[in-house]
């Protein structure tokens, strides 16, 4: 693998699998032949053979022991080489046809083993391929010294070893097909989810806005026959909750104890507050804190709108809800006929529940009083009461579903699968028309009759054009196929099995016997492995009891039909093993780890763009609102000035308008105008709009460009004002003329658009951050007028509709 290559979840897991995988499987079959080998070996031979077996059984054991704690990798391919050298040297000590089966079946399947151990570094697995085939070699040569080398071994070894890394290749690209396609989705929904935390801080930050800082300098833009000796305080409380991002914690709070510290308010509009609070009441910080926000910001509105100065504030469980709820018994409203615009029911009470996942619901009628209830579903507690512990551990409960049936665990599975039966099908034809078809053709003569076996062998490639054209078009193969098919491979097992002359069972005419078993094992890789181990033991009873028909083998004979057994039967339900262990075990366990990795990355870039939001508010606060908060807090700037009420009218007039930013409306430029307007109306300033042309859209940069202007001048007017939207094909136009307008004196140090637009006489302060915004802005006497337009243009991609 090359340097800097990303490596997925899937590939890493299945490169590890395949590795132990491959050490379990070359271990185990160097001991099961060695043993075999010694157990058909002459007396005066055991010595000898075991000289060479037993370090090859050791040498296995130590790479069994290097999974756990791992080795150099050049001491492992050196125990490695020596399995192999060893194994080969073996084959002139033992002797006899059982030795040359023997240290064909072992040498054989380590050479497979290898492609899989060393499936990351194949120049390191080739090797010990080459090496097992020259001990091979070199063994077969030093016990037949008088006989011609026999290639077809050599032969068979090289196409098995092409086969099974194929076959590592086949699913390893089908992992990182999964892993390609895990991340693209990931990506989609960490998107999404930044996107959703964002809207949700946005909400929540506009709410605790409204509640703060809008909140406290309307009132002071309103009037100043009043006792503001409540003002620093409320001043310092408002600049410490901006300076401090809002959203939502992670923690656990009690609901019952923030509910007792609920404001009641000071003097005339103090709020006294009868409270019944069973408790505690253990919840998650993020809903506690919007509960808690709301019945404050409820309280406040009792002070302002009730009639009245008493309320009574309950709260309670009832199984797995918590609920809140505040009433009094004062005048009363309608609740459906409040503007959308107004943000103290629609923001700071329903907005606020609805963004953590709880309700809020207003009963009221004129002259009936108002209730509000707040209602909160605790998922963890609804959960343990399903499960009927007595966990609290204070986390949530995982769901009920296993990972294994996740959409990105069955994704990943699918894609496994798939690579799986394509190798087994891939093996299966290659094997069948190499290996199998040229020892039909070759041993003609060994078939009673010949034409039961070519028809078993047609049987078996019809089984494999049947599955396959199923499986390349990307289908399952339905049961009713699947099991005619495997009906056909028994039928095929059974006919080459009873059609053989006796003594040549497993031997060289033995077509069937070896590659049998993959065909079954496309057809049911899908399922358990004890249905493909169930298979392959019909298929091996159906052989042995061919043997048995002709006679009881004799010992050696026996030993040679265990190890061919092992070196075919063997490896398949090997193979089916892994594959299940693929399935069962790496894909729930990568699409686990993708999704920790996952849930890593959105925190972290939620964190990341949460903190980025926070700071570009701030800053955007810090030329205006902040300033006079901070005047307001330390007594340097006095409510009854008018021109820090006006500054202030300003800054309430920008906040409302942000807030109608997020309106779904029509026309959103035209809602953001009204939302000023409605703050000057409050001040008494009666306000004339009228718009012309036909709207279209604005972007949300622009419009913001367009608006202040217009707030500026009607926070800054006393008596009338006019403002005027004109749409046309190429422009689009805001103006208003404020009548009576107090003078800018400290404006246009604290306001970037009152600086950049206050004198005509000065263009080069007329300038917006869009280039296709210009703004002019002109004083007669105690009149101003002002005017924002954009210049719409082809390359802005924007046009009317």
């Amino acid at each position: 693998m090359r340097r800097g290559d990303h490596v997925g979840n899937s590939e890493r897991l299945v490169n590890r699998t395949v590795e132990r995988y491959g050490v379990w499987l070359r271990s185990t079959v160097v001991l099961l032949c060695g043993a075999l080998g010694l157990a058909q070996a002459d007396a005066s031979d055991v010595p000898g053979a075991a000289a060479l077996l037993t370090p090859a059984v050791l040498a296995s054991g130590v790479r069994l022991g290097a999974l756990r704690r791992p080795l150099p990798p050049a001491l492992l391919w050196a125990l490695d080489a020596a399995v192999v050298t060893l194994m080969g040297l073996s084959q002139p000590v033992l002797g006899g046809e059982g030795a040359d089966a023997m240290v064909e079946v072992a040498v054989g399947i380590s050479v497979i083993a290898f492609q899989f151990e060393w499936a990351t570094r194949p120049v390191a697995g080739v090797a010990l391929a080459v090496l097992g085939g020259v001990a091979c070699v070199l063994g077969d040569v030093l016990s037949s010294p008088a006989h011609d080398l026999d290639v077809v071994p050599l032969v068979r070894m090289l196409i098995q070893v092409g086969l099974s890394r194929a076959g590592y290749l086949i699913v390893r690209a089908r992992a990182r097909a999964a892993d390609r396609s895990a991340s693209v989705r990931a990506a989609l929904r960490r998107e999404a989810d930044v996107a959703a935390a964002r809207r949700a801080t946005e909400r929540e930050y506009l709410a605790t806005l409204h509640d703060t800082a809008s909140a406290t300098l309307l009132m002071v833009s309103q009037g100043d026959s009043r006792d503001w000796s409540w003002l620093p305080r409320r001043a310092r409380q408002d600049l410490e909750a901006l300076s401090a991002m809002p959203g939502f914690e992670t923690g656990s709070v009690d609901l019952a104890a923030l509910l007792s510290c609920v404001p009641e308010g000071e003097g005339q509009a103090r709020v006294r507050l009868t409270t019944r609070i069973e408790g505690p009441l253990a919840m998650p910080s993020g809903p506690g804190l919007a509960i808690f926000n709301g019945v404050r910001e409820a309280v406040a509105n009792v002070s302002r709108h009730a009639g009245v100065r008493e309320a009574e504030l309950r709260a309670w469980r009832e199984e797995a809800n918590v609920v809140v709820e505040l009433s009094d018994a004062g005048r009363g409203f309608d609740p459906d006929a409040v503007p959308t615009r107004r943000r103290g029911i629609s923001g700071s009470i329903v907005g606020r529940m609805r963004a953590v996942g709880g309700t809020a619901s207003i009963t009221s009628r004129p002259g009936a009083g108002t209730r509000v209830r707040w209602r909160w579903h605790d998922r963890d507690r609804a959960a343990q009461a399903g499960d009927g512990g007595g966990r609290d551990t204070g986390v949530p409960c995982p769901p009920r579903t296993p990972a294994q049936q996740t959409a990105a665990v069955r994704f990943i599975r699918g894609q496994l699968l798939y690579g799986s039966q394509l190798v087994a099908l891939l093996i299966c034809l290659v094997w069948q028309f190499t290996i199998s078809l040229r020892r039909l053709l070759a041993h003609q003569d060994v078939y009673d009759p010949a034409w039961a076996q070519t028809a078993a062998f047609v049987c078996l490639v019809a089984v494999g054009v049947t599955g396959g054209a199923h499986l390349l078009r990307g289908r399952r193969i339905p049961p009713g196929v699947r099991g005619w098919c495997l009906c056909s491979v028994l039928a095929a097992s059974a006919v080459s099995a009873y059609t053989l002359l006796p003594g040549h069972s497993t031997g060289p005419a033995d077509w069937a016997f070896g590659v049998v078993g993959w065909h079954a094992l496309f057809l049911l890789a899908d399922l358990r492995v004890r249905v493909y181990a169930a298979f392959l033991g019909a298929h091996i009873a159906i052989n042995a009891a061919a043997v048995v028909r002709h006679g009881a083998p004799t010992a050696a004979e026996a030993a040679v039909l265990g190890i061919a057994t092992v070196g075919s039967c063997g490896l398949q339900l090997a193979i089916g093993v892994l594959m299940t262990h693929l399935l069962r075990d790496t894909a729930p366990a990568a699409g686990s780890a993708a999704a920790r990795e996952e849930e890593l990355r959105t925190r972290e870039r939620i964190h990341e763009l949460l903190q980025s939001d926070h700071k570009e508010r701030y800053r955007a606060l810090t030329a205006t609102t902040v300033p006079l908060l901070v005047g307001l807090g330390h007594g340097v700037l006095s409510p009854h000035d008018e021109d820090v009420r006006l500054r202030c009218g300003v800054e309430g007039a920008r906040m409302r308008r942000l807030f109608a930013e997020g309106d779904a409306v029509a026309d959103p430029l035209l809602n953001e105008l009204r939302a000023c307007v409605e703050v000057a109306e409050h001040q008494g300033v009666t306000v004339n709009l009228a718009v012309r042309g036909r709207p279209g859209e604005v972007p949300v940069a622009v419009r913001r460009e367009l608006v202040d202007p217009v707030a500026v001048t009607l926070g800054r007017t006393r008596s009338t004002a006019r403002v005027t939207v004109v749409w046309t094909p190429d422009a689009v136009r805001v103006s208003v003329v404020g009548v009576d307008c107090a003078d800018d004196r400290t404006e246009a140090a604290a306001d970037p658009s009152q600086n950049r637009a206050e004198a005509a006489a000065d263009p080069s302060r007329n300038r917006a951050a869009d280039p296709r915004v210009s703004v002019v802005r002109t004083r007669r006497g105690e009149n101003v007028w002002a005017e924002a337009s954009w210049s719409r243009s082809v390359s802005s991609g924007v046009g009317l509709p």
